[in-house]
Protein backbone atom coordinates (compact mmCIF):
# COMPACT_ATOMS: atom_id res chain seq x y z
CA UNK A 1 0.00 0.00 0.00
CA UNK A 2 1.55 3.39 -0.83
CA UNK A 3 2.09 5.82 2.12
CA UNK A 4 -0.74 8.31 2.00
CA UNK A 5 0.50 11.85 3.49
CA UNK A 6 -2.17 14.73 5.06
CA UNK A 7 -1.67 18.60 5.02
CA UNK A 8 -4.03 21.24 6.15
CA UNK A 9 -4.72 24.41 4.51
CA UNK A 10 -6.77 26.90 6.31
CA UNK A 11 -8.85 28.69 3.95
CA UNK A 12 -11.17 31.81 4.36
CA UNK A 13 -13.95 29.13 5.07
CA UNK A 14 -12.49 26.76 7.07
CA UNK A 15 -9.81 23.83 6.94
CA UNK A 16 -9.00 21.71 4.15
CA UNK A 17 -7.79 18.57 4.84
CA UNK A 18 -5.26 17.28 1.72
CA UNK A 19 -4.37 13.99 1.35
CA UNK A 20 -1.83 12.53 -1.19
CA UNK A 21 1.45 10.33 -1.91
CA UNK A 22 4.02 11.16 -3.14
CA UNK A 23 3.00 11.03 -6.65
CA UNK A 24 -0.55 12.61 -6.40
CA UNK A 25 -3.66 14.38 -4.58
CA UNK A 26 -6.48 11.74 -3.41
CA UNK A 27 -8.57 13.51 -1.62
CA UNK A 28 -9.10 17.82 -0.73
CA UNK A 29 -12.04 18.07 1.48
CA UNK A 30 -13.04 20.52 4.30
CA UNK A 31 -12.83 19.60 7.72
CA UNK A 32 -15.40 20.32 10.43
CA UNK A 33 -11.96 20.84 12.96
CA UNK A 34 -10.77 24.37 13.77
CA UNK A 35 -8.14 26.08 13.03
CA UNK A 36 -5.05 24.38 13.06
CA UNK A 37 -1.34 24.94 12.26
CA UNK A 38 -0.16 24.21 9.19
CA UNK A 39 3.44 22.03 10.17
CA UNK A 40 5.05 21.27 6.77
CA UNK A 41 7.50 18.20 7.41
CA UNK A 42 10.54 17.17 5.43
CA UNK A 43 9.01 14.17 4.29
CA UNK A 44 5.90 16.31 3.48
CA UNK A 45 5.76 15.14 -0.75
CA UNK A 46 6.37 17.95 -2.85
CA UNK A 47 2.96 17.73 -4.75
CA UNK A 48 1.02 18.28 -1.14
CA UNK A 49 3.16 21.13 -0.67
CA UNK A 50 2.11 22.27 -4.25
CA UNK A 51 -1.70 21.73 -3.79
CA UNK A 52 -1.39 23.65 -0.78
CA UNK A 53 0.52 26.80 -2.87
CA UNK A 54 -2.36 26.25 -5.29
CA UNK A 55 -5.25 26.71 -3.15
CA UNK A 56 -3.82 29.13 -1.64
CA UNK A 57 -3.55 31.43 -4.65
CA UNK A 58 -7.21 30.23 -5.54
CA UNK A 59 -8.12 31.95 -2.57
CA UNK A 60 -6.13 34.90 -3.14
CA UNK A 61 -8.13 35.37 -6.50
CA UNK A 62 -4.91 34.81 -8.18
CA UNK A 63 -5.42 31.03 -9.60
CA UNK A 64 -8.67 29.92 -12.13
CA UNK A 65 -7.13 26.46 -12.66
CA UNK A 66 -5.17 23.80 -10.63
CA UNK A 67 -2.07 22.26 -12.17
CA UNK A 68 -0.74 19.41 -10.00
CA UNK A 69 -1.38 15.85 -10.19
CA UNK A 70 -4.39 14.49 -8.57
CA UNK A 71 -5.89 11.00 -9.20
CA UNK A 72 -9.75 10.19 -9.10
CA UNK A 73 -10.51 6.97 -6.34
CA UNK A 74 -14.00 5.82 -7.68
CA UNK A 75 -16.21 4.36 -10.96
CA UNK A 76 -15.49 4.65 -14.26
CA UNK A 77 -19.26 6.37 -14.15
CA UNK A 78 -17.96 8.68 -11.49
CA UNK A 79 -14.74 9.82 -13.18
CA UNK A 80 -16.32 10.25 -16.37
CA UNK A 81 -18.62 13.31 -14.49
CA UNK A 82 -15.74 14.87 -12.28
CA UNK A 83 -14.09 14.81 -16.07
CA UNK A 84 -17.08 17.26 -17.12
CA UNK A 85 -17.03 18.55 -13.95
CA UNK A 86 -13.53 20.09 -14.92
CA UNK A 87 -15.06 21.58 -17.87
CA UNK A 88 -17.18 24.48 -16.37
CA UNK A 89 -15.40 27.56 -16.59
CA UNK A 90 -13.82 29.55 -13.46
CA UNK A 91 -16.98 31.77 -12.26
CA UNK A 92 -19.54 29.89 -14.50
CA UNK A 93 -22.33 27.59 -13.20
CA UNK A 94 -24.18 24.17 -14.59
CA UNK A 95 -27.11 21.80 -13.86
CA UNK A 96 -26.86 18.49 -13.11
CA UNK A 97 -28.76 17.95 -16.59
CA UNK A 98 -25.75 20.03 -18.09
CA UNK A 99 -23.64 17.49 -16.91
CA UNK A 100 -25.80 14.38 -17.82
CA UNK A 101 -25.94 15.79 -21.60
CA UNK A 102 -22.62 16.64 -21.96
CA UNK A 103 -21.57 12.61 -21.17
CA UNK A 104 -23.75 12.07 -23.51
CA UNK A 105 -26.56 9.88 -20.80
CA UNK A 106 -29.27 12.85 -20.83
CA UNK A 107 -31.96 10.85 -18.27
CA UNK A 108 -28.61 10.28 -16.10
CA UNK A 109 -29.34 13.36 -14.32
CA UNK A 110 -29.75 11.53 -10.83
CA UNK A 111 -26.70 9.53 -11.14
CA UNK A 112 -24.44 12.38 -12.12
CA UNK A 113 -26.50 14.17 -8.80
CA UNK A 114 -24.80 10.88 -6.88
CA UNK A 115 -21.01 11.26 -8.25
CA UNK A 116 -21.20 14.86 -7.87
CA UNK A 117 -21.82 14.33 -4.07
CA UNK A 118 -19.17 11.69 -3.84
CA UNK A 119 -16.42 13.70 -5.40
CA UNK A 120 -13.50 14.32 -2.90
CA UNK A 121 -11.67 16.70 -4.89
CA UNK A 122 -13.73 19.65 -3.61
CA UNK A 123 -12.83 23.07 -5.58
CA UNK A 124 -10.03 21.57 -8.18
CA UNK A 125 -13.30 19.49 -9.52
CA UNK A 126 -16.22 21.99 -8.79
CA UNK A 127 -18.68 20.43 -7.80
CA UNK A 128 -19.65 23.94 -6.24
CA UNK A 129 -20.58 25.01 -9.68
CA UNK A 130 -23.37 22.65 -9.95
CA UNK A 131 -26.67 24.57 -9.36
CA UNK A 132 -30.58 23.51 -9.90
CA UNK A 133 -31.61 24.44 -12.94
CA UNK A 134 -34.04 26.69 -11.90
CA UNK A 135 -30.89 28.68 -10.58
CA UNK A 136 -31.15 27.64 -6.98
CA UNK A 137 -28.02 26.31 -5.09
CA UNK A 138 -28.14 22.60 -4.70
CA UNK A 139 -26.38 20.16 -1.98
CA UNK A 140 -22.53 20.73 -1.36
CA UNK A 141 -20.80 18.24 0.85
CA UNK A 142 -18.75 21.40 1.94
CA UNK A 143 -22.30 23.29 3.47
CA UNK A 144 -24.42 25.42 0.98
CA UNK A 145 -22.59 28.78 2.89
CA UNK A 146 -19.44 27.49 1.74
CA UNK A 147 -20.46 26.76 -1.80
CA UNK A 148 -22.49 30.38 -1.61
CA UNK A 149 -18.82 31.78 -0.55
CA UNK A 150 -16.71 29.93 -3.44
CA UNK A 151 -19.34 31.18 -6.02
CA UNK A 152 -19.43 34.50 -5.11
CA UNK A 153 -15.60 34.67 -4.67
CA UNK A 154 -15.14 33.52 -8.24
CA UNK A 155 -17.19 35.96 -9.61
CA UNK A 156 -15.43 38.47 -7.76
CA UNK A 157 -11.89 37.63 -9.11
CA UNK A 158 -13.39 36.70 -12.76
CA UNK A 159 -11.67 39.24 -15.21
Amino acid sequence: MTKRYKLDYESPIGVIEIIGTDKAILSILFSEETKKETVLQAETPSVLTECYNQLDEYFKGQRKEFTFPYYFEGTDFQKTVWNALTKIPYAKTGSYKDIAVSIGNEKAIRAVGSANGKNKLSIVIPCHRIIGSNGKLTGYAGGLWRKEWLLQHEKAHHI
